[in-house]
């Protein structure tokens, strides 16, 4: 039993620290909101999971995965897989609208340099 512990008191350890950390990057505008939903939720999945284990053994058996740790491993590259293309996309987003921004700010020189010229040559 004393393996057993130890791994549930690590995911225990590793969720509050998770919810620390998540806390102090709020507190510091480091991470926005919409996305600590997401962290602070799994972190409070991983500590049901720590302090009740058999509810990922009951969940294993429910999928017919024969090892819980296999159902584990495998969540979380599901979520990993869906972190990595929420930030692909919202990446992709961002860059859209640099170009966008750099466009416009292109054009508002332009017309700023045009009326500078028009002036000056008034004079």
């Amino acid at each position: 039993m004393g393996p057993l512990v130890t791994a549930y008191t690590l995911g225990l350890i590793g969720a509050a620290v998770t919810l620390l950390v998540v806390f102090e990057m709020l507190r510091r505008r480091m991470l926005r909101e919409k996305y600590a939903v997401f962290w602070v939720f799994l972190a409070v999945l991983i500590a049901v999971v720590a302090v009740f284990p058999g509810l990922l053994a009951a969940v294993a058996r429910l999928t017919g995965v024969q090892v819980p740790a296999n159902l584990l491993f495998f969540v979380a590259s599901l979520v990993l897989l869906a972190v990595n293309v929420q930030l692909s996309t919202e990446i992709c987003r961002l860059e859209d609208r640099t170009r966008a921004l750099a466009e416009e700010l292109a054009m508002v020189r332009l017309r700023q340099d045009q009326a500078e010229r028009s002036a000056a040559g008034r004079r």
